[in-house]
């Protein structure tokens, strides 16, 4: 269970360190104050400083990308 504040996603398309500093970039900047860790061979993605998921969804899919629930 992520604690208040974080949440993570699973980006399938994410497949190398490009995609994931732009997921880190795009977030980030759309999102003051969070702080994203993007793992291509995990295909994880976990954002600390919100816990909004529509609006990280949001942003990870304008940036190119399609985010789905972790499990």
């Amino acid at each position: 269970m992520p604690k208040a504040g974080s949440l993570t996603l699973r980006v399938e398309d994410m497949t190398c360190g490009h995609c994931a500093g732009t997921i880190k970039n795009a977030v980030e900047s759309s999102l003051p104050g969070t702080q994203v860790d993007a793992d291509p061979a995990s295909k994880l993605v976990s954002i600390r400083g919100t816990a909004d998921l529509a609006a990280v969804k949001a942003v990870v899919a304008e940036a190119g990308y399609t985010p789905s629930e972790a499990a």
